[in-house]
């Protein structure tokens, strides 16, 4: 199974004994559909509701899982409103216009099902009365809106290159000087390297890159086999191609892994790292490859630079060769409208090569 899948299956079913009865019975009906990815996230959103209406005194329950259907049909479309107020006024801004849209979202999901699908003994609804199909969500995530977002924050053609040479080199004399910073990236430089060259010749997601094992790659065919966002079949991983820009660092990379991290055998991944005080490699995890990441933007002079916006670089100058669909297929949208963000973008470099034309 996904690496990261299998550790969000395991942290749902921690988290689902203190659910309602009811939203379990709503897990256990998304789980052969959703990943369990997706549904953490709902019930992570399911949590911070029902702490909301413990805290507004709208039930007497003192626990999440002691909290009655009934409470659901009882709530005003205030309630509603309180919350969303509740949401946007977070001190921590966590809470942005997007993230609060899912998090109604789910909830709409939930109540669906409860008042929709799911029935009792005698064949009537469990809910009688959804209050959120009342509650419009408005639509945030415009293609047009997530380009002009997008402007300026990206690697430029040119770019790409330049970004993967100097993180092979050009590095280093920027830390010349600081002894500890040049050991740690004399040992990971050629790692590095290979993992930002994958995704800027291939658009792969840094949770697919985590996944990576050896066996996954096909240095011939040019090609990594991964598990895709949104599919929850772990008995099929889908072939992506990568460029040939990426096959030197690979092979590089293939080359001194073992001996750069000692891997135990059984290690099957491919990006390893060595943790703090041991002496063998074992598999990166997200967090490192995104710091790994924003480490080399801020020296190149990008300091917006993160993984996914390498993916953003990617697929903006792949679609300047290609069509929507194949785009799309590379980068495994589900919905040629996420993929539309790089139609704005291309039309941005588009006219600004036009206007640099001496």
């Amino acid at each position: 199974m996904n690496i990261i899948k299998a550790k969000d299956r395991e942290e749902l079913e921690k988290r689902i004994p203190f659910m309602p009865w009811y939203v379990e019975k709503f897990i256990m009906y998304k789980l052969p559909d959703l990943s369990p990815s997706s549904l953490l996230e709902y019930t992570r959103d399911y949590e911070t509701f029902f702490h909301f209406l413990m805290a507004e005194g709208l039930t007497d329950a003192t626990r999440m899982q002691d909290i009655p259907i009934e409470v659901l049909e009882r709530l005003h479309m205030d309630t509603i409103d309180h919350f969303r107020m509740f949401l946007a006024s977070k001190k921590d801004s966590a809470n942005t216009k997007t993230t609060i849209s899912r998090k109604l979202s789910s909830l709409r999901s939930l109540f669906h099902y409860l008042s929709q699908i799911a029935e009792d003994d005698d064949f009537y609804p469990l809910l009688k009365r959804n209050i959120m199909a009342k509650v419009e969500i408005k639509r945030t995530h415009r293609p047009k809106d997530t380009a002009a977002k997008l402007e300026g924050k990206l690697l430029q053609e040119s770019e790409i290159v330049e970004f993967i040479d100097y993180i092979r080199s050009g590095f280093e004399e920027d830390i010349a000087q600081n002894k500890q910073a040049l050991y740690a990236y004399q040992l990971n430089k050629i790692r590095d390297a290979c993992i930002v060259s994958l995704i800027l010749n291939s658009g792969l997601r840094v949770s697919e890159v985590v996944n990576l094992n050896l066996d996954d790659l096909d240095l011939k065919k040019k090609t990594a086999h991964v598990y895709r966002k949104g599919k929850n079949d772990d008995t099929f991983k889908t072939p992506v191609y990568f460029r040939g820009n990426a096959l030197e660092d690979l092979t590089l990379y293939l080359e001194q892994r073992n001996a750069h991290y000692r891997p135990p055998k059984k290690e099957k991944a491919l990006f390893l790292t060595i943790p703090n005080g041991q002496k063998e490699g074992k598999r990166m995890t997200r967090r490192a490859i995104q710091e790994m990441v924003i480490k080399y933007a801020k020296r190149f002079g990008k300091p917006y630079l993160t993984v996914h916006k390498l993916r953003h670089s990617f697929a903006t100058d792949y679609y300047l060769q290609n069509d929507l669909y194949r785009t799309q297929e590379q980068l495994g949208h589900a919905s040629p409208d996420t993929t539309q963000i790089y139609a704005h973008l291309t039309d941005k470099t588009m006219s600004d090569a036009i206007d640099n034309r001496k």
